[in-house]
């Protein structure tokens, strides 16, 4: 059989031909697989470089809200230490608070017997006292004896006012008074200026000036005495009332004994 050369050199170019083209397509196949899956994998790492910057603001905003906790509770570490050094302190304070309270439960039990003997010593006092004011001074202790069973009025006010008294009784040594009152003369109750010169002297005078006389606190009566000291008496009354000026005047004292 007679072979054609000319076809055999065409059907060989066809066939490179195709081989040329296959290998072309399954070149270009290859290649859009890679750019595909490059392309796949940049999208995938653009989502996790996102997601990886999302984590990172997160976390710092986590870190910051860590700090600002930790200086709260710095804060909060500094404040309790301080509340437990003050509530120590309040501790020892209401501690020697009850040991007062109890102090002063055992000091009220025994100040109202003490109140009650200084308003019997005050009552002895004025008794031996020389007779000045005595309406004045009565009434202040029956003021006091009235007080001592009122239980509306404190402890602490019960003792003021007895203090109160004798504080006063203490004044009267050192002030000049005159008023006038009723004393007993040879039985009969005349009405006269007395004179009382702090605690030295206790003289009257009748209003006509014609009697003068004095408080013997030895004998605890009246004893009339010589004119001599009538115009004394008459100036040292002038004297308490504010009707003559300061000056000295001559009253009967008593001399100094056992």
């Amino acid at each position: 059989m007679k072979k054609h050369p000319m076809r055999l050199g065409t059907l060989l170019k066809a066939v490179c031909l195709l081989s040329l083209i296959s290998a072309g397509s399954a070149n270009a196949a290859s290649l859009d697989e890679v750019l595909g899956v490059r392309s796949s994998t940049t999208i995938d790492g653009a989502k996790s470089q996102a997601k990886i910057d999302e984590l990172t603001e997160q976390t710092q905003d986590l870190l910051t809200q860590y700090k600002q906790v930790m200086k709260v509770v710095d804060g909060l570490r500094v404040y309790n230490q301080q509340q437990r050094r003050l509530i120590s302190n309040q501790e020892k304070e209401l501690a020697e608070l009850e040991e007062s309270i109890d102090q002063v439960t055992v000091i009220e039990r025994q100040i109202g017997p003490l109140i009650e003997r200084m308003i019997e010593n005050l009552e002895k006092f004025v008794d031996l006292d020389i007779p000045f004011l005595m309406d004045e001074r009565l009434e202040r202790l029956d003021f006091l004896r009235n007080t001592l069973d009122r239980a509306d009025v404190s402890v602490a006010e019960k003792f003021s006012q007895v203090l109160q008294a004798y504080q006063v009784e203490n004044t009267y040594g050192t002030t000049i008074e005159a008023y006038t009152a009723n004393i007993e003369l040879d039985g009969k109750s005349r009405n006269v200026d007395m004179l009382k010169w702090g605690r030295v002297a206790l003289v009257f005078q009748t209003p006509d000036g014609e009697t003068t006389g004095v408080w013997d606190n030895k004998v605890r009566e009246w004893v009339i005495l010589d004119d001599e000291f009538r115009d004394g008496v008459r100036d040292g009354l002038r004297i308490a009332r504010k009707t003559q000026t300061a000056d000295l005047v001559r009253l009967p004292v008593a001399a100094p004994g056992e």
